[in-house]
Formats: C-alpha cells, sequence, structure tokens
C-alpha cells in the first residue's frame, strides 16, 4: 500500500514537473524577454539580501562576514537616538507624500487625455514628446534647474532684474526646496508613468463605449463611468507599490540639490546611509539605515494591502 502510495507521488510530481516544462517550453519566447528583469533583480535584489547580516555586525571588509564582531542592535539604537533621525524621517516622508499627493494623480490625468486623441499620429508624437525627459539624467535636469532658478544666471531672476524686482535665491531657499523636488519629479517621470495607465486603458471592451456612445453619454460621462472603473485595479496596485516604496527617494536627485542652505530640509534616509557608509567608511550602519527604511516599505505595503481588501477591492498578495 505504502509502495502503492510512494509510486502515484512520484507519478504526480514527475507529471506536474512535465506540465511546467511543457509550459516553459510552449512560452520561452516571454520567460526570454523576462530573463533581463530576472537578471537584474536576481543580482541586484535578492543576492545582496545574503549580505544585510552586517547591520548587526562590526563589519570590517577584510575579516568579511565571518570575522566581524557581532554587535547585535547597536547600530539601530544609535541610529534611534541620533538627534538628526527625526528630521531625516520627517524630510523622507514628506517629500514621499508630497510626490504622492501632486505627482501620482498626474499620470492617471495625462493617460486619460491621451486616451481622448483620436488622431493616431498626433497621439504617438505626443507621447514621444512626454516620454523624453524620462530619459534625462538627474544631472542634466539638475542644470537645468540651476540655469533656470539660480541667482547668478537663472532665467527667471534675469526676467525679474528685468522688471525691476529684486532677486529670489530658489536654491537656497528651504521653503522652496520641496516643490522644486516634486516639480522635477512630475517633470520627469509623468510621461513614462502613463504607460501602464495606456496599456490598461487598451485593454477596455469597445463595445462598452459604443453602447454609451448609443445611450447619449458625453466624453466626461465615459471617463467616470467606464474608463476610471476599468483601471482601478491597476491604480490601486501602483498605489500599493508606491506606499511599499515611501521610504525611497531618488537618491542622485536629493543629493545634487542639496546644498548647506536647504541641508535640514534635504538630508534623507538614501543620502545619510551614503554619507555615512561609502564616505565615512561606516558600513554597518549605513546597512543599517537601508535595512530600516526597508522595513518602513514593508509596513506600508502590508497596511495599505490591508485596508484596500477592506474597503472591497483586490490586493496584491
Amino acid at each position: 500500500m505504502f509502495t502503492r502510495q510512494a509510486a502515484n507521488r512520484m507519478q504526480n510530481g514527475s507529471a506536474k514537473k512535465n506540465s511546467l516544462l511543457c509550459r516553459m517550453k510552449r512560452g520561452r519566447c516571454i520567460y526570454l524577454l523576462m530573463l533581463p528583469g530576472i537578471v537584474y533583480f536576481v543580482i541586484f535584489k535578492y543576492i545582496p539580501m545574503g549580505m544585510l547580516a552586517i547591520a548587526f555586525q562590526d563589519y570590517n571588509p577584510y575579516v568579511g562576514m565571518r570575522g566581524s564582531e557581532w554587535v547585535g542592535f547597536h547600530h539601530f539604537i544609535t541610529l534611534f537616538k541620533d538627534p538628526f533621525f527625526y528630521t531625516m524621517f520627517r524630510n523622507t516622508l514628506a517629500i514621499n507624500l508630497l510626490s504622492l499627493v501632486f505627482y501620482f494623480p498626474v499620470p492617471i490625468i495625462l493617460a486619460l487625455l491621451m486616451n481622448e486623441v483620436a488622431h493616431e499620429r498626433y497621439k504617438k508624437f505626443i507621447q514621444t514628446i512626454v516620454y523624453m525627459p524620462h530619459f534625462l539624467s538627474w544631472v542634466i535636469i539638475a542644470s537645468m534647474t540651476f540655469f533656470l532658478l539660480s541667482v547668478d544666471v537663472g532665467v527667471i531672476n534675469k526676467f525679474l532684474t528685468f522688471l525691476g524686482m529684486d532677486t529670489v535665491s530658489f536654491l537656497s531657499k528651504p521653503s522652496a526646496f520641496w516643490p522644486i523636488v516634486i516639480a522635477q519629479t512630475i517633470w520627469k517621470n509623468t510621461g513614462w508613468g502613463t504607460i501602464i495607465f495606456l496599456a490598461a486603458m487598451a485593454g477596455v471592451d469597445v463595445s462598452q463605449y459604443e453602447a454609451a456612445t448609443i445611450d447619449g453619454a458625453g466624453r466626461l460621462q465615459k471617463i467616470f463611468y467606464i474608463t476610471l472603473p476599468a483601471i482601478t485595479p491597476t491604480i490601486i496596485t501602483l498605489l500599493i507599490l508606491r506606499l511599499g516604496a515611501i521610504a525611497d527617494v531618488d537618491f542622485e536627485q536629493l543629493l545634487l540639490m542639496t546644498n548647506s542652505q536647504v541641508y535640514h530640509v534635504a538630508e534623507v534616509f538614501d543620502t545619510y546611509s551614503y554619507r555615512l557608509g561609502i564616505q565615512q567608511g561606516e558600513i554597518s550602519f549605513g546597512t543599517c539605515v537601508s535595512l530600516f527604511k526597508g522595513l518602513i516599505g514593508v509596513v506600508f505595503v502590508w497596511f495599505s494591502d490591508f485596508t484596500v481588501k477592506k474597503m472591497g477591492y483586490e490586493g496584491i498578495f
């Protein structure tokens, strides 16, 4: 009896394995397209997770992880006792929440507007124009911001001077730092962010629009009663993922835009980890900061997914 059950289990396992191999063989082109993404995540996301233990060590690169002294939660205690910790925490959350409020809806609105463009060649031309800023590096964007807002050579200040007004030091004004950062993010990433929403809109059944037209519905009614409900699952999924990255910022952007005048509103966990972990060689402490930042993201993903499910929508887990 036991032998027969074992044989059945082996046969079922072999059948499942063959079935998986057959599916992979049939979809080999799709898996081939996925391969660069899989390699990227394995190399840059999963393999580095094996080094998280150094956050609990006094890591010495000359002796490696095995030879480094284990210090437990010492670095975390040091981080929480740092007087600047709450300022960094505030800056990180503030920049991300402002980005969530002001940036996240913009690609949705732009995608809705682009979806209403009937002329295909004109639509592709608009898409090309709005996608272009995404491919510019933060170095170029920071330079453009400097030539636009600086006191000496800034176009805006030149115009203010021409009007007989006083110049404004936008780049060294703490109250202007967060709006400038959010404006840069919107300009750079809005066009690229529309791709997923346009793809979701392309999957909406055309017959629904035709039926709505017969019923006398206008464009706005079609958007609110057909398009938006159809892409709501996509919006929710991206919102949850965005909340999961609530402690992540564009490191290069803030590093390039930071100066001594705005340091107390610009320093975030990413730049703090870079300054201590890379510039000062405190690798364990820098890893500790990054690990804490990741834990914040996990908490936000879990909470947002739980809230979405309570509201009756489908989460990501």
